[in-house]
This record gives structure tokens, sequence and C-alpha cells, in this order.
């Protein structure tokens, strides 16, 4: 695909009817259970073959850990990650592991889309409706709880909504044909969102308020509760982004949508006259709806706009 457009995985064309989707995702952990940094990792990386519209069919292990924390800790991570590629309809075929002091776990996926139906970054038209499928907060969510400012029962909902798979949401963007998507993770809602637009050179609007927020994130940013990767991410976004609201709102908003996300949702653009049956398709897939946050809007300088 190249590197310009920032899409979310490479694409292989086997033949007229089959292209291959291949990723690599692996992180540090980001919850303390083994088992469900496992599912977290697996659930990220298999995103990635989500995005592009593609089906995961295998899966490779990519494991760094100290031999100190024993084959139970590493089996629970692994048995994890297994979990989610079974869930997936995929399997893990075997992978690679090595000694590292400090530990690390994810999967290169393997994937099939049919060429007509691959769902790029590029492509969202002007005039198309913004989606997202998933809360955002989920670095300031994890960052509280590092900091014990939240319970592990507080934290709970994130690490299962970062669990969940796209399966759902990809299926049936697929079926009605989306023009645009990618998943929302270490740029934040606004980095993503902007690499999209950039690349179909068109701007968008956003609502603020359309927008979920994990329960408790907005007050913990402001309390100063973030990542450390916020503030970097915050003054980028900052070049393209157009906060309609007072001084202090705006650093809260930029905060939030600036947020590096783990294993985050889908955020598609849809035509307009596919809304409602990409709407009622989500819904029976997913078993809950999701958020129409923006539209699309004619402007090549690929500026986010964002009212309050």
């Amino acid at each position: 695909m190249g590197f310009e457009t920032s899409d979310d995985a490479a694409l292989v064309k086997l033949n007229d009817e089959q292209v291959a989707v291949l990723t690599i995702d692996f992180f540090t952990p980001i919850v303390d259970d083994p088992y469900d940094f496992g599912r977290v990792a697996a659930a990220n990386a298999l995103s990635d073959v989500y995005a592009m519209g593609g089906k995961p069919i295998a899966a490779l292990n990519m494991l760094a850990f100290p031999c100190a924390f024993g084959a139970e800790v590493i089996g629970a991570v692994m048995r994890g990650g297994n979990d989610q590629v079974r869930l997936a309809g995929a399997v893990t075929v075997g992978g690679h592991t090595i000694e590292d002091k400090e530990p690390k776990y994810g999967l290169s996926v393997y994937g099939l889309v049919h060429p007509d139906k691959v769902v790029a970054n590029k492509g969202a038209q002007v005039g198309d409706y913004l989606y997202l499928s998933k809360p955002i907060g989920s670095g300031i969510m994890a960052t509280a709880q590092k900091r014990d400012k939240i319970t592990e029962e507080e934290f709970q909902p994130v690490i299962e909504t970062m669990c969940e798979l796209n399966k759902e949401v990809s299926e049936a963007m697929v079926e009605v044909g989306a023009h645009a998507a990618t998943d929302v993770t270490g740029f934040g809602l606004l980095g993503h969102l902007h690499e999209m637009l950039e690349s179909s050179g068109v701007s968008a609007t956003i609502d603020a308020h359309k927008v979920e927020l994990f329960d408790q994130a907005k007050e913990l940013a402001k309390n100063g509760v973030m990542p450390g990767k916020i503030k970097d991410m915050a003054a980028w976004a900052k070049e393209f982004t157009t906060i309609e609201a007072d001084e202090e709102t705006q650093e809260l908003i930029f905060n939030i949508f600036a947020d590096p996300q783990t294993s985050g949702g889908l955020l598609v653009a849809i035509a307009p006259e596919d809304a409602e049956r990409f709407e009622k398709l989500v819904e029976e897939k997913l078993g809950r709806a999701i958020p129409r946050i923006g539209i699309v809007t004619q402007d090549e300088s690929s500026r986010i706009t964002v009212k309050v």
C-alpha cells in the first residue's frame, strides 16, 4: 500500500480472488493479569487485519520474556492470545520466543480479503459519516490503574473493551462498501483520523459529545492523570485540529482525543446512503449501536474541526 497512506497492514495479491493481509504488532504489558495481557495483545494485532476488511486466517506468536517469569505466567499469556485467535476463527501456528528483561507479546497475523473488498485508510469522501466503534480513554484509564487512582474493578470494563474483537464491525463495513477505515491505536483519535483525511484529501468535523469515553476518563484527565505520551501527541494534533471551545476545554479535549489507545475501535467512513444499513448491521452483529461521531467535509487541508 506504500507508507504515504499509513495503512494498517500490507497487502499481497495472490490471485484474482484473494489478497493476503499481513501485519505484526506487539508491546509491553498494559494489564497486570498475564492471561488478559495475552488477550489484549492478540485483539490489538488482529485489529489491523479487520481494519483492511480482511478475515484472519493464521497467527504467529511473538514472545519476549524473562525466563524467571516461569512457564505458568508465559503459558497464561500465550493461552490468552490463542483464545482470541480462536475467537476470530483463525489458528495459532507457532511463533518465536526470545529471552528479554522486559516482557513483550503480540502476533504476526495472516489474513485474506477479496481484491474488490479491501478497505484502506485512503478513500474517505465528502459527505461520508464517521463512526467509531469503541470508547476512547484507555491510555488514561491504564495510567490511572497503575497509579492506584482507580480500582481493578473500575479498570475491568476497559480490559474487556480492549479484548473485544473488531470482527463484527469489519464485516458490516465490508458488506455495505465502506469508503475508508482504520483502527484507533497509538496516535489517538485525532492522529488516526488525520491520517485518513490526509491520504483522502479531505477534512472532517467531529461532534465531541458523540465520542464515547470510558467512565472517569474525563475527570482523570482534568486531574492530570494521563500517559506521558499525550503531551507530544496533543502538540502534534494542534497543528491540524481546531476545537471550538474556551482554552481550558480545548486543552482537556486535546488530551483526551490524543490519548494513545490500545486495541481501540474501528474508525469507519460510510456513504450517507449506506449509513442506516450499516448501523442496523452493526447492531445485529455486535449487539449494540456505535456512535456516528462526525462527517467528512470538502477541504484538502485535512483539518479536523471539533464542535463542543
